[in-house]
């Protein structure tokens, strides 16, 4: 663990009792003294406070000065309406490969003069640097190293937040402000990814560990680790980056087609013009060979990455996979994603999951597996 990198908060993590383990490069923890299950419960009936400051902060700002020549530079790696952004908005994005994979997804955000992005932790350097060679004649590729990141998520996030930030609670879904904080300016937006209505913050990493213990003192707070923010994500049927969507699965083959607008789609106005657009844009006009499904297991017992999918209770080859599987503790069931051909990815469907050598069956439904809350 000598090697890891460790946050602004890890000396709070290791106070809090947070177990810590390695995760994307940095010491995280994966969960604290009230545990997976209570933590997840907490965050769905309360607030949850994640550290997600291992994640990549990145500006990109045009040359030019005018926001939307960063807008029309970023559209060349991603398939998304950059420009078509409002200002103080945010959208979901992914970067794509020559071959229509995903390399990465993130949040994108205008920010008046330029764009914000969020990445993954395990693929931000190799983010930055695609930038940088691809968009670096253009627009300036800014790494923001000296701010932390913190997710509140739950119903009660809105009222915390509000009593060291105010403003918060006018903002909508996706919104995203540059606010007064108590030590200074704070970077927030509406999202996250737990399915709850919530903030992410950026803070000076100076202030961050004040700016956690102010919000941990409130009675609606509790830190959660990333044990909670998988099965969190999973109830919301929220990708998880290197296990549900990787340089290998297309946005349409990863269900991830309602993030591409009908601008930059065949026909639109800015249609193509990034990577792999020949294969995404002829997907979404035919479909693809197989789907990034949910599944509800029978039973208790979780179907978890890697459990090889059946279309019948004996005999036959393997038709697909799951790529994430958990207990779901809002849900009370075990639940699971993974890809299905697409002639058997209709809801209702009964597929097999492989489970100690014994098949076991399970039903594709759809996704979220529990109704997301989000302030619209």
């Amino acid at each position: 663990m000598s090697e890891l990198k460790r946050t602004a908060l890890y000396d709070l993590h290791m106070e809090l009792g947070g177990k810590m383990v390695p995760f994307a490069g940095y010491e995280m923890p994966v969960q604290y003294p009230m545990g997976v299950m209570k933590e997840h419960l907490h965050t769905r009936s309360a607030a949850g406070l994640f550290d997600v400051s291992h994640m990549g902060q990145v500006i990109l700002r045009s040359a030019s000065g005018d926001m939307a020549d960063a807008a029309r530079a970023l559209e060349t790696l991603v398939p998304v309406s950059v420009l078509g952004l409002k200002e103080n908005r945010q959208r979901y994005g992914f970067f794509t490969n020559a071959a229509g994979g995903i390399l990465d997804d993130l949040m994108i955000a205008h920010r008046g003069d330029h764009l914000f992005l969020v990445v993954n932790a395990a693929c931000k350097a190799a983010d930055i640097a695609l930038m940088q060679e691809r968009l670096g004649a253009d627009c300036a590729v800014v790494p923001v190293t000296d701010r932390a990141l913190l997710a509140l998520q739950g119903p009660a996030a809105e009222a915390a937040l509000g009593r060291l930030v105010p403003g918060v609670a006018e903002m909508k879904f996706m919104d995203i402000a540059v606010l007064d904080g108590p030590d200074g300016e704070v970077w927030v937006s509406r999202s996250g990814y737990t399915g709850e209505d919530g903030f992410e913050v950026s803070v000076a990493a100076d202030a961050a560990p004040a700016f956690a213990r102010a919000l941990l003192d409130m009675d609606e707070v509790a830190p959660i680790g990333l044990g909670a923010r998988d099965s969190l994500r999973l109830e919301a049927g929220l990708c998880l980056y290197g296990n549900d969507i990787d340089e290998t699965t297309s946005p349409v083959e990863a269900s991830l087609d309602w993030a591409i607008q009908k601008v930059r789609r065949k026909d639109g106005d800015r249609a193509g013009g990034f990577p792999g657009a020949e294969r995404i844009l002829a997907e979404l006009e035919t479909g693809t060979a197989r789907r990034r499904v949910g599944l509800l297991p029978d039973g208790r017992a979780p179907m978890r990455e890697g459990t090889r999918l059946f279309a019948d209770a004996e005999g036959g080859q393997p038709i697909g996979h799951v790529t994430s599987g958990a207990f779901g503790p809002s849900i009370e069931k075990p639940m699971s994603m993974g890809y299905l051909p697409t002639e058997l990815s209709a809801e209702g469907t009964q597929v097999f999951g492989e489970v100690r050598g014994r098949r076991r069956p399970a039903t594709v439904a759809a996704m979220p597996f529990r109704p997301a809350t989000y302030k619209r």
